[in-house]
């Protein structure tokens, strides 16, 4: 197929759209109108919702994944020269958390077939320095949460659960929020619900729910609105900490998201069933292996191209016929910033393989069977 200068459809189809509806709105306004635009009533009532929603018994909210991630990391324990394992493929922020704490991350590789954490390789991974394991549902698929929790029986090892993919997925019939001992979900825009941008952190230790409460707020024992109730005035600043409090206005925009959040897993769903069923004759496309005693959230539909396909030049065709491919992830220890740590390559093999080869199309609620069928045309011409 020639290369082609410019889209042949008019509407350029994204990996990832979130949906604002009027239900959305309102909630702002009337958060906007309610006298409290951070630390109010409504921050307490979506850590609530969001908590009961996932199975857990705490939420803390923060504005951001990365901010969930790093309040695990410091309600953990995690301090300067403790190892924490991590997957090569996955967003930065799932390593860049350690570091914030002088941590340091230690890459694990992936199954080749679901590109999740390989329990074999976390198990030749731990010394004596490993404090954590960072459990990334990738994609929307939950890791092998068994076999971790075995790897770290006794050992004083806490898994932190990256489950910003996966709001909505079950393990062996348990929900991602309920695998490790912090489960961390993101609410950026692409997510599976948004608050603009925001996170959550959720976990049944509520010594460790308090800590990251602290923590979110400068590391100070109460906020305005608790010292508003109990009128008085003095704080404490127990420890350093940062400002990641998400305010009330974006509560009550993930509030209203939430009540249609198993609703749009169940779409994501049903899309990637659409795409099984489109991609099954084209030799050069596979996607990636749902394992049987999980259910995926599908945040993300990845495919490996054939070795002899230019995962480059595929990705180029794509974008050229308007359709917003995109690429999740590259190795984490391959950014400039930690080869100027010393990471260097040969970490990974597996990872290092499987990244040159993997496409994430385009993945979201509203999409029609057409536009998967538009998806699937372009990537067997794509890839010819």
């Amino acid at each position: 197929m020639p290369d082609r200068d410019g889209p042949i459809e008019a509407a350029f189809l994204p990996y990832g759209k979130q949906e604002i509806g009027d239900a959305d709105i309102k909630a702002v306004i009337e958060a906007l109108c309610s006298g409290w635009l951070t630390t109010g009533p409504r921050v307490s009532e979506f850590e609530n919702a969001f908590a009961a929603h996932c199975g857990a018994n705490e939420g803390v909210a923060v504005n951001s994944g990365t901010a969930a991630l790093h309040c695990a990391m410091r309600a953990v324990g995690i301090r300067p020269g403790d190892e924490v394992i991590v997957p090569a493929i996955t967003f930065a922020a799932s390593a860049n958390a350690a570091l914030y704490e002088g941590g340091v991350p230690v890459f694990a590789d992936v199954e080749p077939d679901s590109l999740l954490i390989d329990p074999v390789s976390v198990g030749m991974k731990i010394t004596p320095k490993t404090k954590a394991i960072v459990a990334v549902d990738y994609a929307g698929q939950p890791a092998d949460y068994d076999a971790l929790h075995e790897l770290v029986r006794g050992r004083g090892i806490a898994i932190i659960a990256d489950a910003c993919h996966a709001p909505g997925a079950t393990y062996k019939g348990r929900k991602t929020g309920t695998l490790g001992d912090i489960s961390c979900f993101s609410f950026h825009p692409v997510k599976h619900l948004t608050t603009c941008e925001g996170g959550m952190a959720v976990t049944d230790d509520a010594g460790m729910a308090a800590q990251m409460r602290r923590f979110r707020n400068h590391g100070i024992d109460s906020d305005h609105r608790s010292r508003e109730a109990s009128g008085a005035h003095a704080y404490d600043m127990t420890e350093l900490g940062f400002n990641y409090r998400l305010p009330d206005v974006q509560c009550a925009l993930g509030m209203a998201q939430l009540a249609r959040l198993s609703g749009w897993v169940a779409a994501r769903q049903r899309i990637a069933a659409l795409y099984d069923e489109a991609l099954a004759d084209i030799a050069e496309v596979v996607p990636l292996k749902t394992h049987a005693d999980r259910t995926n959230a599908h945040h993300l539909y990845v495919v490996k191209l054939a070795e002899h396909v230019d995962r480059d030049r595929a990705f180029a065709r794509l974008r050229a016929e308007g359709i917003g491919a995109n690429v999740h992830y590259a190795p984490v220890y391959l950014h400039s910033h930690y080869r100027k740590l010393g990471y260097a390559a040969g970490i990974a093999p597996v990872a290092e393989a499987v990244s040159k080869r993997i496409l994430t199309l385009p993945m979201f609620p509203a999409m029609t069977a057409g536009d998967v069928a538009r998806v699937a045309a372009a990537l067997k011409r794509a890839t010819a």
